[in-house]
């Protein structure tokens, strides 16, 4: 069975990370955050990391001032998903360099991505930490590739409102291909994209009049 979600809560229990892998109601995952945060925040160094909640494993590893918590089915593997967790830790090690909350908390969107990289429905797909490590750039890379093809279109269109229009139509239409949300949040990002290629498309079609 699959992992059902990764939480990442600090010493203070606040989320600082959470994804969810299983279709679940907003209600019933704030109560299982609640529950869990509770549950692992009140363990003691020595013991050990599994604990049962309700019908499922709660599976945790604290390493500095964050406890990193999956929840899976009761029959499986507790090992198997600490080598995964294990995982995770070593490729934002690799990203951030000595990764600690702080670059969490200012990079949420890359540590999302690792994460989707790493792991598809809950199940680990690419153990490869370079392969893993080739997807966080992604979205500024498309982000320059779609600054040029707004430019490109500015060269080619008039000043007319409908060029304009249909212009942020195809941005949202490409951004929504090229870069995923990786969380509700990272439609803020997306947002801030599209505004700087209209205005370079601005600018790059008054420059060509």
């Amino acid at each position: 069975m699959p992992i059902n979600y990764i939480l990442l809560v600090s010493r203070q229990g606040k989320v600082r990370l959470a994804k969810w892998f299983t279709t679940i109601s907003p209600k019933a995952k704030t109560k299982i955050v609640k529950d869990v945060t509770q549950l692992v925040l009140a363990r003691r160094t020595r013991m050990a990391n599994f604990i049962e909640h309700k019908d499922t494993k709660v599976v945790y590893r604290r390493y500095a001032s964050l406890f990193f918590v999956t929840g899976i089915g009761a029959n499986d593997n507790e090992l198997a998903t600490l080598e995964i967790i294990h995982r995770y830790v070593e490729v934002l090690d690799r990203y951030f360099g000595n990764v600690c909350e702080l670059d969490l908390i200012f990079n949420f969107q890359k540590a999302y991505a690792i994460l989707d990289e790493l792991i598809i429905a809950g199940e680990m797909e690419e153990s490869s930490k370079k392969s893993v490590l080739r997807a966080p750039a992604l979205p500024e890379q498309n982000a320059i590739l779609l600054l040029s093809t707004v430019a490109e279109s500015g060269k080619r269109c008039s000043h007319d409102n409908g060029c304009v229009s249909t212009s942020q139509q195809r941005l949202h239409a490409i951004i929504a291909v090229y870069i995923p949300a990786f969380s509700a949040s990272m439609l803020y990002d997306r947002r801030i994209i599209v505004s700087r290629a209209v205005a370079h498309w601005q600018h790059s079609a008054i420059s060509t009049s």
